[in-house]
């Protein structure tokens, strides 16, 4: 089958290696962007649970520790074996 690309408003045939090469490219620009979004969201919920961690937090002990490992388990979602890929499963929940 053959692949084509737009140069100048027209079509150019290309061969099937520089169309895996595109299509490589394409996968790690794409892979690469949801690794910063991914990251950015990460950062976003550490922020954002960062007053369960202060001295002066109205929780419990017991709620602080949870919290605790939450924060924990989103600073290490860099390592997780589906990053940056991630299925909403693979994210860890809040606790409650």
């Amino acid at each position: 089958m053959p692949h084509y690309i737009a140069v100048n408003n027209t079509l150019v045939e290309i061969t099937d290696e520089e169309y895996a090469e595109r299509q490589a490219e394409n996968l790690a620009a794409e892979t690469a962007m949801l690794n910063v979004r991914n990251r950015e969201t990460r950062n976003e919920l550490l922020a954002a649970s960062d007053w369960t961690q202060m001295p002066d937090s109205p929780l419990a002990d017991e709620a602080k520790t949870s919290w605790a490992s939450y924060r924990t388990l989103l600073r290490t979602l860099p390592t997780h074996e589906n990053w940056p890929t991630l299925e909403d499963s693979d994210w860890p929940s809040q606790p409650s």
